[in-house]
């Protein structure tokens, strides 16, 4: 489990000014110890992250996370774990080719569907697989849809293709959960190609707010979507995400809501 942050705006300079002024609504209570951090970004052409997979019981360095990044689409995950070990290769964001995607939850029995997952995946997606968590295992069924429907390294993915992407994932864990009796699974996860953005809310709760600042000189209005899992109550000023539906920020950072 732990904390999952989206953002997605339309200036590369400000993360650091939207994680301050938004902290009270995204931070995790005093109480929340993350295991490790890891934020992924997009950066002069590049799909970059920096993990920390092991930290102390200090409070989260928040400048720490944000120090060094320009980027206008985001990942930030502050990991409590469930599967798997303290290491980077098991520290979210993963990320492969344009994609980044981190998760939420936990895929219930997942030892028992974990070789059913690994055979269904095409033979270079097995290889890509370098942790043990189940997080990353739902990252490459995720990628192996979009590799199936031709949407993997397409600059411009087609939105309705991600969809089916996610949903199929989805359906595809539920059915393999239940023929180990195992219940479904929990899935609050997201996903960019740093063009858009896609979040899952199933399991936990998903809260997310579209903002946009008085206009400064020519310069235009400051537009960021930010996004925050888990927490039980909705922030001040952010919405709250229906179960079971699925958010689409595009790059225009227009906000859409899908039925999963």
């Amino acid at each position: 489990m732990g904390r999952l942050i989206g953002y997605m705006a339309n200036r590369r300079d400000r993360l650091g000014d939207v994680l301050d002024e938004e902290h009270e609504a995204i931070a995790p209570p005093p109480d929340f110890k993350p295991d490790a951090w890891g934020i992924g970004f997009y950066q002069g052409g590049e799909v970059l992250h920096k993990k920390r997979p092991k930290l102390g019981d200090g409070p989260i360095n928040w400048e720490n996370v944000a120090r060094g990044v320009q980027s206008d689409a985001v990942l930030i995950h502050f990991r409590q774990a469930t599967v798997g070990d303290f290491r980077a290769d098991n520290t979210h964001p993963f990320r492969m080719r344009s994609w980044l995607f981190a998760h939420n939850g936990t895929i219930h029995g997942f030892d028992a569907i974990r070789p059913r997952l690994i055979e269904s995946l095409p033979d270079f997606l097995q290889r890509a697989i370098r942790g043990s968590t189940d997080s990353e295992h739902a990252f490459a069924i995720l990628l192996s849809f979009l590799h199936d429907s031709a949407q993997l390294d397409r600059p411009d993915a087609d939105p309705k293709a991600v969809l089916g992407a996610i949903r199929s994932t989805v359906a595809l864990l539920d059915r393999y959960c239940a023929e180990v009796g195992a219940p479904e699974p929990t899935l609050n996860l997201m996903l960019t190609n740093g063009r858009e953005m896609y979040a899952l809310r199933r399991g936990g709760h998903l809260f997310y707010a579209a903002r946009s600042t008085t206009p400064v000189k020519a310069s235009g209005a400051f537009r960021y979507v930010l996004l925050c899992s888990d927490g039980e109550k909705v922030p001040a000023g952010f919405s709250e995400l229906e179960a079971s539906s699925i958010l689409v920020v595009d790059r225009n950072l227009d906000v859409t809501i899908q039925a999963l």
